[in-house]
């Protein structure tokens, strides 16, 4: 993992921080792996796949599948930066982490997931442009404007997240250094500080309104749109299939937002210490959609669930 340069001027800092798991259920960390490290499996083996038939399929070089190859990678990131040590404390009670670590795992966890919330913005760009204006599709969408469209969903994810690991760092660490969770949340590290940490507070509850209500709201107002559009569609086919191709896209906005939105009211407004409801929560919002994006899309999408099984089935040997 990438360790994040931060100048170490403060003894109060610790140079470890140890990660609880899910508190009143370590007995049972074994059991709950099991999930946990199938979600993995499926996250790391569908994502991949998904980028490999991107990657090598001409046919799907278009604004959607690039725009879904960007979900994967940062699905893929996701999953990478969290579940190795998750597993970890599971099985072998390895709890300690580096200070450097947990804030380079800070950062990637957040920065990739605003990157996450950007990417379905950009999908339901596409998606609206697709529907209501299907004729200049191609003018509108061209490869630079998506490369432009994903390099700023890359700069907006970095740039608002970056600060979290800088300002977790500069706070005084005077009591415990045990994060209730099994990963390094900004906002479960600042609660560990003693003095002072309304900044921290608000920028954190800035980004969030920012991200959450932001994106949603615009991707609300492009969802009417499209409603507005289809509804005036001539026949009942037209409107199923446009309806069709923008199911994988609200499903996969409902396993990132819903668990998302719970969790972090959870973390903001919830009583102090974590329960194991809360920790679970906190995981599944990082696990979900990871873990079943690759699924939704490989059996909605057509040309994907085409290319997928065109891979699986084996070659016919020329008798010649």
């Amino acid at each position: 993992m990438i360790t994040i340069i931060l100048s170490n001027n403060s003894h109060h800092f610790p140079h470890t921080f140890f990660l609880a798991g899910i508190p009143g259920l370590t007995a049972a960390h074994i059991w709950i792996s099991l999930p946990f490290c199938f979600m993995f499996f499926l996250a790391v083996t569908g994502n991949g796949v998904l980028l490999f038939l991107i990657r090598t399929e001409h046919s799907l070089h278009q604004p959607m599948f690039f725009f879904l190859a960007m979900l994967s990678f940062v699905d893929l990131v996701l999953s990478l930066s969290t579940l190795p040590k998750m597993l970890a404390i599971f099985w072998f009670g390895a709890t300690a982490i580096s200070s450097h670590s947990c804030l380079s795992q800070m950062f990637f966890i957040h920065a990739f997931s605003a990157m996450e919330s950007g990417v379905l913005v950009a999908m339901a760009v596409d998606r609206f442009v697709a529907i209501c204006n299907p004729l200049h599709y191609a003018t509108i969408l061209t490869p630079v404007v998506v490369a432009k469209i994903g390099g700023l969903v890359v700069l907006r994810g970095v740039g608002l997240t970056i600060s979290f690991p800088s300002l977790a760092h500069r706070l005084s660490y005077c009591g415990s250094h045990t994060i209730a969770y099994t990963y390094c949340e900004h906002m479960a590290v600042v609660k560990l500080a003693c003095g002072a940490t309304t900044v921290d507070n608000l920028y954190a509850f800035a980004v969030a309104i920012f991200l959450g209500v932001g994106d949603v709201a615009f991707i609300a107002y492009s969802y009417g749109q499209i409603v507005r559009t289809v509804v005036h569609f001539p026949s009942p086919e037209a409107r199923a299939k446009a309806g069709s191709t923008c199911t994988a896209h609200v499903c996969v906005i409902l396993f990132f937002y819903g668990p998302g939105f719970l969790s972090v009211v959870m973390q903001r407004f919830g009583p102090p210490t974590a329960s194991a409801a809360k920790v679970i929560l906190a995981n599944l919002y990082l696990l979900f959609p990871p873990a079943l994006d690759p699924i939704v899309y490989g059996v909605k999408t057509k040309q994907i669930r085409e290319q997928l099984l065109k891979m699986l089935r084996p070659k016919q040997i020329d008798p010649t």
